[in-house]
């Protein structure tokens, strides 16, 4: 058996979750024959993830496998769709019959991004009119203003990343050294003049360029859904008056990947105060919930509080 202690990811930054969750997926994919599960234990630095596989491979062997797997994300037609999400109905309605065409119980990868991307079932709306383009996620952060795009940067740091990247994403203290791009799920990436010494356009962008692959990667397992006609995405709830935020557990017993994916589902998560008795009942100790804002053109989320 194999423990590995994701110490360079913590459960209250969004996309250090987003990154363990990627990493779950990836690692339960890649080594589907043995059980691998993830759990969150406390540490100094808060909650961190530790993946579990239950076989014999060593962390240089897991690192490099992991790359491997995401290594065959290039040219994926998910990816290729566009630059950004701002797909007409009827072209995002084209790409899913391929995408279910061409999946498979064996991969199920394209129809599964899709499904995170958005749904041509609803349409979305400016200043009250229909646009004919597809709604989106809610964890699509650009659309293409400032040379920023969605699936862009995503093909790009697809292109990029090395083992390097993930080993230090994972295992050290995030230094926030690499280059662009970033896919603004990091708190820090909130670049307002108003919160920073420099002006923010002059001011290179630094990120932690392994987690944001890794990220990617958690998309299939927050997917969205038309309902009361509008498009909601997993793990997120808009309150009237108050804006839309992003709600996440944190379990500490081994859970398998289709035990998180009810586990990011559950409902009770969703509610302004949840029932902590209930929740710790199904091994959630923690909760956390962070807001998504917009600045301009751009979305960011702000740090996350326990509930």
């Amino acid at each position: 058996m194999t423990e590995l202690g994701l110490h360079g990811l913590s459960g209250a930054n969004p996309l250090a979750f987003l990154a363990a969750l990627g990493a779950l997926r990836v690692t339960s994919e890649r080594w589907g024959e043995y059980d691998v599960s993830m759990q969150w234990l406390p540490s100094d630095r808060g909650w961190q993830p530790c993946v579990t596989i239950n076989g014999d491979v060593t962390t240089t062997e897991w690192i490099a496998g992991l790359n491997e797997r995401l290594r065959e994300m290039i040219k994926h037609p998910a990816l290729a769709l566009a630059d950004d999400l701002t797909l007409s109905c009827t072209d995002f309605r084209d790409a899913a019959l391929v995408a279910r065409e061409n999946s498979s119980l064996a991969n199920r990868s394209q129809t599964d991004f899709l499904a995170a991307f958005g749904s041509e079932g609803v349409e979305s709306e400016q200043n009250g009119k229909k646009t004919g383009r597809i709604s989106d996620t809610a964890l699509r952060t650009m659309s293409g203003a400032g040379h920023q795009h969605f699936l862009g940067f995503m093909r790009a740091l697809v292109e990029i990343t090395q083992t390097d990247d993930l080993h230090s994403a994972l295992f050290r203290y995030w230094s926030y050294t690499d280059p662009g791009p970033s896919l603004r799920w990091d708190p820090i990436d909130d670049r307002r003049y108003a919160l920073r010494w420099r002006e923010p356009s002059g001011d290179a962008v630094k990120t932690v360029r392994g987690a944001n692959r890794l990220a990617i990667e958690a998309l299939p397992l927050l997917p969205t859904m038309p309902m009361h006609g509008r498009l909601e995405t997993t793990a997120f709830t808009q309150r009237k008056g108050k804006g839309v935020f992003w709600t996440w557990p944190i379990w500490t017993v081994p859970a398998t990947l289709d035990i998180v994916r009810s586990l990011l589902s559950l409902s009770e998560l969703q509610l302004e105060k949840p029932h902590r008795h209930e929740l710790n009942a199904v091994g959630v100790t923690e909760i956390y919930r962070c807001q998504r804002i917009t600045q301009g053109k751009y979305r960011n989320f702000t740090p996350a509080r326990p509930v």
